[in-house]
Order: C-alpha cells, then sequence, then structure tokens
C-alpha cells in the first residue's frame, strides 16, 4: 500500500476549452499517478494545486510564531502555523511525493516556492544544531522518493545542455528535497513548448511514455 502526495503547481488548469492551453506538467503527473494506482493499490492518495490555490506567503508573524516554542505560542500563533502544520502533515505521511511544475522565468513558479516555504520549517523539517559546524541543519524525514514532472518552453537545460546555466527549476528542487525527506529523486521534463514544432512533440510524447514506465517501475 502506497501513501501519495501529489503537488500541481502550473496556474494553468489541466483541462481547457482549447486545448493549447493545457498544463503540460499537470498532465504528464495525472498520466503518472493513473499509471501507479493502475499497478499498485494507494492507500492514501493528497492532491493539491498550489497554482490555481497557492498557500500564503510566509511574513514576519509566521516566523515569529516557528521560533516561539510549541508550549508557549498563543492563540494567534497557532492560527499563523495552521496552514503549515497541515501542509507537513501531509508530507510526513507521503511515500512518494509527485511535483509537477512548469518553468517559469527559469525557475519554479512563486505558488510552488510558498509551499516549499510552508513546509521547511526547523524542528519540523529540519533540525539546526551550530555543533555541526558549517553544516548545521540536517533533514529529519528520510525514506521518501520524488518524482518531479516539469515542461518548459525552451530546451538544452539538462547536464551538458545549452542552457543547463539557465536552469533554476530542477536543481533548486533537488536541493530541497533532502528537506522533504526524499533519498531518491526522479525527473522527466518536456521541452520546446514555445516552438510547436516536431521537436516539442517528440519530447512530449517521450515524457509521457516515461512517466508510465516510471509508474511501472514504483509500483
Amino acid at each position: 500500500m502506497t501513501q501519495l502526495l501529489h503537488i500541481d503547481a502550473s496556474i494553468r488548469m489541466r483541462k481547457n476549452d482549447n486545448p493549447n492551453h493545457d498544463s503540460i506538467s499537470k498532465r504528464l503527473a495525472h498520466s503518472f499517478v493513473k499509471q501507479l494506482k493502475e499497478n499498485t493499490p494507494i492507500e492514501n492518495y493528497t492532491y493539491r494545486d498550489v497554482g490555481t490555490n497557492p498557500p500564503p506567503f510566509t511574513d514576519q508573524e509566521w516566523l515569529g510564531a516557528v521560533f516561539t516554542p510549541k508550549e508557549k505560542r498563543t492563540e494567534e500563533q497557532q492560527r499563523q502555523l495552521k496552514i503549515s502544520d497541515t501542509l507537513i502533515g501531509e508530507l510526513k505521511e507521503a511515500e512518494i511525493v509527485v511535483i509537477s511544475t512548469p518553468m517559469y522565468n527559469y525557475g519554479m513558479p512563486a505558488q510552488l516556492k510558498a509551499w516549499f516555504d510552508q513546509i521547511i520549517r526547523v524542528n519540523e523539517t529540519f533540525s539546526f544544531d551550530l555543533a555541526r559546524g558549517d553544516f548545521p541543519l540536517t533533514p529529519t524525514l528520510s525514506g521518501k522518493t520524488l518524482v518531479l514532472l516539469t515542461s518548459c518552453g525552451e530546451f538544452g537545460f539538462e547536464s551538458g545542455g545549452i542552457r543547463e546555466s539557465m536552469n533554476h527549476l530542477a536543481p533548486h528542487i533537488r536541493t530541497l528535497s533532502k528537506y522533504l525527506g526524499c533519498g531518491q529523486v526522479y525527473e522527466i521534463a518536456s521541452e520546446y513548448q514555445e516552438f510547436a514544432d516536431l521537436r516539442h512533440q517528440a519530447s512530449l510524447e517521450g515524457a509521457f511514455a516515461k512517466a508510465r514506465d516510471l509508474a511501472k517501475q514504483l509500483a
């Protein structure tokens, strides 16, 4: 039985009246989840579309609540952290985390960054101890798998690609993934969307095929 957390980050809907406006990253993620469900029992499936229903940005009051000992938090501070506590609870229960996201301005959407900021939290998903020297942060979660499904308008963002240095999406998420407790990361990307040519079609079809194969592999 698998515990699955699915996060979509595109501001586009998965299906629109005009198919050209459909979210590619969401389509990839739902195809992966559908294939996974067909091949293994899913005990618990939690879905959040942070692209259309984003968590709030953190602020000074939120930060003050985080650094107040739990037993000393006021009712208002508890309220400040309610959404964060819920999102962290969903993460802690998950065995597989699926994140689908487009590349916006060479990085992740602000809505997805807001989700990460709500869940990567001291004493919840990492501990902090200066006795560790120059690396005082240590993740407290482990044993999870991340499936990252991305889409981008250009191409060549892979290692050795012509735009590798411009890719601030997947490398950023891979860095943060350890604080999700994800020791294993799989990435599938669809490229060339802005070119709308045969290269895009081939990349898209290849991404769907890879997503289906990965779902069978992880089942």
